[in-house]
């Protein structure tokens, strides 16, 4: 019996010592305010998590031996061990740095750039502290070069005057990440920051996945438009094929990594590193990867080398250090270069460029990027493009770099979206599985008045251009869900918004016909390597069933919100606490927090407003 006691008693120490510790508290300033958005990591791992508005945060991490690192961009990261403690206050001090000069060393390969030895960099600093340099809470430099392209919101068209709506699709998520970043720091985003598309496909949606031979499958469904009850709302969404780790093809993966003067901030270089780092982990032995960075000039810092030599590929990241100008266009060339003598056919070929746009040294206009980055699309490779920091950030590069480059483009604000997009989100973001991917909408006269698609601004294309297959559009990668959404005026309903042209002379406008069908939708795609595109088609029936559809709900929610940043002239009677209220009833499954998150920022955005 006592035996058995004795064994009853290690099995309950046993279970103890493996059950999971949570932690949770406040991050403050050192003056007491409490700080949102600062990102919290078990370190050694991938696990973490962000303050929200009022600095609170919890974590459940491995055991009581487990470390926490807290850092937020011009404060002092904090490492602190859990122990006994599962209330962890913590106070983060203000960060001092003073200027000074930093190298970075590269491999002198002349077969692939010049030789060259050391960057010099000058800091980048907020405001003057006694002797010191000192970086503020928020880092932002002395005057804001944010560049953002301007969004004219599309309008409604009446079916009869123009019966077909054609777009590329948009897996890019970059806006949603950068509002967030807005957000956080107490400030409403730039409205032309806010693309609807890239908030609704930030999030994953839970559609069927495909089960014949195309490499997506197509989910449709309709309700009433939450903010005009008259108005339906059409959804129609992909879901691409999910690879398993072992389907995965063989990479040849060339890092280009912007080491520039401008890189020089917390959320910049060090948060890059990080990044990088957490995608290495993730590599195989059958994977090549080289790495490439630019300043002043483009240099070579890692030959190609095989994945499982994590070794040779981190001690290289390690030590990266920023300083000098940025020769943007200059390790573009350098990295398709190395990219396409490591080709490997059949296999994901792929250059990952991590910067803040901040081009300012030979070609480097948004013009002179898109020639050079079209000229380079047509050697197999695809790209990735990582969007860095604040203040000097150039959207708009980066969105044209992602968009003509055969690629897709992030922003990223902090670990966790680091993790989101290159260890969760892995195989979608670095392995396409169609590309040139093409959507184009018939409306029925007979049953639509009016209708216009909500985002996709930037991703429209002429109708003629869906059967050309010489013209370029998004790519899917493995796993990835695209969702477009329709705002429709049916026949019979009354509204202002529904703008008549005057009777065409030559031209039958009449209606008459079948009323079954509410719309055609096409798509168009091809195979990776593939020239020649394949069709497929599904209609919408138009009758009077509204669908209970969580997804279109949620999808529904995050349009709302983006409509309301961006002050649309149509967003109806929406209210931010509707949105939040619409986005907590359809929240449905949240396994990663995201769809919590965002009710979080709908009720910042709901507080910076008041």
């Amino acid at each position: 019996m006592q035996k058995l006691i004795f064994l009853f008693t290690l099995l309950v120490a046993f279970n103890a010592k493996a059950e999971t510790v949570n932690i949770y508290g406040t991050v403050y300033d050192d003056s007491g305010n409490a700080i949102s958005g600062v990102t919290i990591v078990e370190m050694s791992t991938t696990n973490g998590t962000l303050t929200d508005i009022n600095g609170h945060y919890s974590l459940q991490v491995k055991d009581e031996k487990s470390k926490v690192s807290y850092s937020y961009v011009g404060f002092k990261t904090k490492e602190i061990k859990v122990g006994t403690k599962r209330k962890m206050d913590v106070i983060l001090q203000t960060e001092v740095m003073e200027l000074q000069e930093v190298v970075v060393d590269m491999i002198a390969e002349e077969e692939y750039a010049p030789k060259m030895s050391k960057v010099a960099m000058t800091g980048a600093v907020s405001r003057v502290a006694g002797s010191g340099l000192m970086m503020t809470q928020h880092f932002e430099p002395a005057y804001n070069t944010e560049e953002y392209d301007a969004i004219e919101e599309n309008i409604f068209h009446t079916s009869h005057d123009k019966p077909l709506s054609t777009f590329s699709i948009d897996v890019d998520a970059a806006s949603y990440s950068n509002m967030r970043r807005f957000l956080n720091m107490g400030t409403m985003p730039p409205k032309d920051a806010v693309r609807i598309e890239e908030m609704i496909n930030y999030f994953k949606y839970d559609y069927n996945n495909p089960t014949g031979s195309d490499p997506f499958a197509i989910h449709t469904s309709k309700t009433k438009a939450p903010w005009n009850k008259d108005h339906l709302l059409v959804k129609i969404g992909i879901q691409g094929k999910k690879l398993e780790m072992d389907e995965l093809p063989a990479s040849n993966v060339v890092f280009l990594l912007d080491v520039s003067g401008s890189m020089n901030a917390p959320n910049k270089l060090p948060l890059l590193k990080s990044s990088i780092k957490m995608l290495t982990n993730e590599l195989r032995a059958e994977d090549k990867i080289s790495i490439v960075v630019y300043a002043g000039a483009a240099g070579l810092v890692l030959p190609p080398t095989d994945g499982n030599d994590k070794k040779a590929i981190l001690e290289a990241i390690e030590k990266l250090q920023a300083g000098g100008s940025t020769a943007g266009g200059a390790g573009i060339q350098l990295a398709y270069k190395v990219a396409e003598e490591q080709f490997i056919e059949g296999g994901n070929n792929r250059v990952i460029l991590a910067t803040d746009g901040d081009f300012n040294v030979g070609a480097s206009s948004n013009g002179e990027m898109q020639r050079l980055i079209e000229e380079k699309r047509e050697s197999g490779v695809f790209l990735t493009v990582l969007g860095f920091g604040m203040g000097n950030y150039k959207d708009s590069k980066m969105e044209t770099l992602a968009d003509k480059g055969n690629g897709n483009y992030a922003y990223i604000d902090n670990i966790m979206e680091a993790k989101k997009v290159l260890v969760t989100e892995f195989g979608g973001t670095l392995f396409t599985i169609a590309k040139d991917v093409k959507i184009q909408v018939e409306f029925n006269p007979n049953a639509v008045q009016a209708y216009r698609l909500i985002g996709y601004e930037n991703r429209k294309l002429n109708d003629e251009d869906f059967n050309d297959d010489k013209k370029d559009a998004g790519e899917l990668g493995s796993g990835h869900t695209v969702t477009a959404l329709y705002e429709v005026i049916p026949v019979g309903v009354k509204s202002e918004l529904a703008k008549d042209i005057d009777p065409l002379k030559y031209q039958n406008t009449t209606t008459h016909g079948n009323a079954d069908e509410l719309l055609t939708v096409k798509f168009r795609y091809k195979e990776p390597d593939g020239t020649k595109s394949k069709l497929i088609t599904k209609t919408i029936a138009n009758d009077n069933r509204m669908d209970n559809d969580e997804n279109l709900n949620w999808a529904a929610s995050v349009a709302a919100f983006g409509m309301l940043l961006r002050d649309s002239e149509f967003k109806g009677d929406l209210t931010f606490d509707s949105v939040l209220t619409m986005a907590k009833n359809a929240a449905g499954d949240d396994e990663y927090g995201y769809r919590g998150e965002f009710v979080k920022l709908v009720d910042i955005a709901s507080h910076l407003t008041q």
